[in-house]
């Protein structure tokens, strides 16, 4: 049983030890990526099925993210009085608890589907975010201790970067699921029953793989301060605010997507053409993560390095164009890729991500900072113009969202040594935004329209520039 030491970090020479670990956790990053973006494919779905206001179909999310909220502040609570629990049971255990409450949570959809009641499915979505909690508290900081501090966020970024190619697939296999496989096209909510049983049946198998296979399970031994000693540090809480804004920019962004892309003056598209195309966004993510873990890793060779970052997005971008072309008519799959003149506007902003990274270099706070106003730049175009670059604009997020979370994570839990564990609690906690923001935005929609409501998430993004250029540093703690 490995002991966590007091940098909050893997013994220094112990990198090649755990690469096995981490490459197992990084399957979990991609099973959450895939389940927590399932919710844009619900939102529309239910939406229709329940004849649901904006307002009202964003309570998909406040369930979601409002467990996030509740299981964190209640794991930050045992914390300071009875002591940090992953820090007493270890990470593997506490993964293990994550993924069988996801498993629960996915099952409960059939019971819900089966009375087809809206708060059913809410309370399932509940269930199941509690799990994505317990698994977002252990696995990130134990990605991040899984080799050297310095290398910490090129290690969270690839983890996340295989989220996101979870989140890439969910959109499309939700779709084919949902508005093919399981249903003749038209929307009914027995077209969940069986993709969620097969959703938590992969959770439950995963929780018994991870029983049964050797991964360090770090415990810490020191005794942690009694009350609330780690918010002393001014990067945490500061880092709390941030998580909680990006987050629900984020998620309020996916969430209003395929709205968006609904509309007569941007593409016009139904569900399940915005399922696909919501793939892009995603997908993007995918490949900035990828490109952040090389960018802010420990390669020296810089021509190496931009060549790899260059070869690496290429591959991605085509793994994305080949899954968003599989299509299934009647049962029957075929092949049917978009013309690249249509898709032209994203190769541009992914050459726009190579270059930023090349700009923000390794140091994770510049890119922060630069990642943040493109995506504000990128807001205000979606907002003020109409067809394909507002449409591709939006789409184009997605890439420079991509290594906001993890950057984010490690510069807030940076120094905290034996605190790392329970910082982490309430970073988690802070995904709550992800609740409470697409609420406002759905309210705020249901006003002035959707094209006009991408205003919220500017000032989401508006406060990470300022994480970046000051509140991310480190302070001494005034006793």
């Amino acid at each position: 049983m490995a002991v966590l030491p007091n940098s909050g970090t893997a013994p220094t020479g112990a990198t090649q030890n755990y690469r096995k670990p981490f490459l197992t956790i990084t399957f979990l990053f991609f099973m959450w990526g895939f389940i927590t973006v399932m919710n844009d494919v619900l939102i529309p779905h239910l939406k229709e099925v329940f004849e649901l206001s904006y307002f009202q179909a964003a309570l998909i999310q406040f369930a979601f993210f409002g467990a996030f909220f509740i299981i964190s502040l209640g794991y930050f609570i045992i914390s300071v009085s009875k002591g940090d629990p992953i820090s007493k049971i270890g990470y593997k255990n506490g993964i293990i608890i994550g993924l069988l409450l996801c498993g629960l949570g996915c099952c409960l959809f059939y019971p819900a589907a089966i009375f087809q009641r809206y708060g059913i499915f809410l309370s399932a979505l509940f269930v199941l975010a509690s799990g994505v909690t317990i698994l977002q508290i252990a696995a990130n900081p134990y990605a991040a201790i899984l080799g050297k501090q310095e290398t910490a966020s090129s290690r969270l970024n690839l983890a996340q970067g295989f989220n996101s190619f979870g989140a890439t697939l969910a959109p499309l296999v939700g779709a084919i699921l949902l508005y093919k496989v399981f249903s003749n096209g038209e929307i009914t909510v027995d077209s969940l029953k069986i993709p969620y049983l097969i959703y938590g049946g992969m959770f439950f198998l995963l929780a018994i793989i991870i029983k049964f296979i050797n991964l360090p399970s770090f415990k810490n031994t020191e005794q942690l301060e009694k009350g609330l000693y780690v918010l002393k540090f001014r990067h945490v809480v500061l880092g709390m605010i941030a998580i909680f804004v990006y987050v629900g920019g984020e998620v309020t962004i996916g969430s209003f997507l395929i709205n968006f892309f609904k509309l007569d003056s941007i593409a016009g598209m139904d569900e399940s053409q915005g399922g696909v195309f919501l793939s892009y966004y995603w997908g993007g993510a995918m490949i900035g993560r990828f490109l952040g873990s090389i960018a802010m890793g420990s390669m020296t060779d810089k021509t190496k390095k931009y060549l790899f970052m260059a070869g690496l997005s290429v591959l991605s971008f085509m793994v994305i164009y080949f899954i968003t072309g599989v299509k299934n008519n009647d049962g029957a799959f075929s092949l049917e890729l978009i013309p690249f003149a249509q898709i032209q506007f994203f190769i541009f902003f992914l050459i726009i991500n190579y270059l930023a990274f090349l700009v923000g270099g390794s140091k994770p706070h510049r890119v922060l900072t630069l990642f943040a106003s493109i995506v504000i730049i990128l807001l205000a175009i979606m907002i003020v113009t109409n067809g394909a670059i507002a449409f591709w604009s939006a789409i184009a997020i997605g890439a420079f969202n991509s290594i906001l979370w993890s950057n984010i994570f490690t510069l807030a839990i940076k120094d905290l040594g034996k605190y790392t564990s329970q910082a982490s609690s309430l970073l988690v906690m802070m995904i709550v935004g992800g609740a409470l923001i697409p609420i406002l935005q759905g309210a705020v929609a249901d006003e002035i329209g959707i094209q006009l409501s991408f205003i919220i998430p500017v000032f989401c993004y508006s406060y990470l520039i300022f994480y970046g250029l000051k509140g991310y540093q480190v302070k001494p703690i005034k006793e």
